[in-house]
């Protein structure tokens, strides 16, 4: 069973989040080369990182810039930042009320497969809202976890977009919690247009703790990843 650093960064800026998450990355890697280059075989490890962002659209490498609906001087006035990742996945909104985890994990030590590893996160989001009495799923060809797909009503409520190299993964996921969705009317969430978003909240019509969705999250990643938090 794989160990697994957990780490809890509370509100934190995103570029200082992603500043961080860089060091890890690039950590990992360089045991990684190094043992391919001396022939050694030292342990890498493995992060988990949660946290909450301030206001924030981000959009990933391969974006549509035209799926941010505000201008310059909107973002301003509302508070809002804009940054540009090298995560997949196109537009989407960070902000308080939101869980965000970001696995930094070598996947040599778990299974050396993008694909796969992408349906396992989304499947620690299926089962961690299913304790709230929500059917989870998958829409073909969109990452991330949907409440009614296939019908007028599909509506997304955890957004993923990761980077990997090396097998070494970064960035994550965002499960709407208790967020103001509100923010998601500046933007085409995901570059997908006539769906909508939700959250826990919404759905229940009360607010959820975190930390007892994270908690829940925790044991769902531990059991489908045959990882230990440390």
């Amino acid at each position: 069973m794989q160990k697994i650093q957990l780490q809890e960064l509370g509100l934190k800026d995103y570029q200082d989040a992603w500043d961080y998450q860089v060091k890890l990355f690039e950590e990992i890697i360089d045991i990684k080369l190094d043992n391919r280059k001396n022939k050694t075989d030292h342990l890498t490890p493995n992060y988990f990182i949660f946290t909450e962002h301030p206001h924030v659209y981000t959009i990933g490498k391969n974006g549509n810039i035209n799926n941010l609906l505000l201008n310059e001087e909107s973002l301003k006035e509302k508070g809002i930042s804009f940054i540009i990742s090298n995560r997949g996945g196109d537009i989407t909104y960070h902000g308080p009320g939101q869980i965000v985890g970001y696995p930094i994990i070598n996947l040599d030590n778990f299974f050396p497969d993008i694909h796969l590893y992408m349906r396992k996160l989304e499947e620690v989001i299926i089962q961690t809202i299913a304790e709230y009495g929500l059917k989870g799923e998958r829409s073909k060809g969109e990452t991330g976890v949907w409440l009614d797909v296939d019908t007028p009503f599909a509506r997304k409520i955890c957004a993923m977009g990761v980077r990997t190299s090396r097998w070494v993964t970064m960035h994550g996921f965002a499960l709407n919690v208790n967020t103001d969705l509100g923010f998601f009317d500046h933007i085409i969430p995901c570059g997908i247009r006539g769906k909508t978003v939700t959250s826990l909240e919404a759905e229940l019509n009360k607010k959820i703790p975190h930390k007892e969705v994270k908690t829940k999250m925790l044991k769902h990643f531990s059991d489908i990843f045959n990882a230990e938090f440390v």
